[in-house]
């Protein structure tokens, strides 16, 4: 079974599992499916937006198909999220992905 079956199959007993969602956003980015890729980052910062490395691949994603302001967006959100839960290595890659945008 692949990855994004295996994953799925996790998903269906946990649905809102973060983790989960996170690593199936990944698995699509790695087979060119950006659209699916961003509902679920949407979905989980959503459900869980103190879940800070999903803003970094949100953004990234978002500046490669060619929307740096949303990507822009993105990274400030997730910046501020880092800095309420205190994670200074997250803020430090949002903000350099953030430098390298703007």
């Amino acid at each position: 079974m692949d990855r994004i079956a295996r994953i799925k199959e996790f998903l269906k007993d946990s649905p809102n599992d973060s983790f989960l969602k996170h690593a199936l956003a990944l698995e699509y980015i790695k087979i060119g499916d950006d659209s699916a890729a961003r509902a679920l980052f949407e979905e989980l910062l959503a459900y869980e937006p103190g879940y800070v490395g999903s803003y970094y691949h949100l953004g990234r994603l978002l500046e490669r198909t060619g929307l740096p302001q949303e990507a822009i967006a993105v990274f400030e959100k997730g910046m501020q999220m880092a800095r309420e839960a205190n994670d200074r290595h997250a803020y430090n890659e949002l903000q350099a992905a953030l430098d390298d945008l703007i």
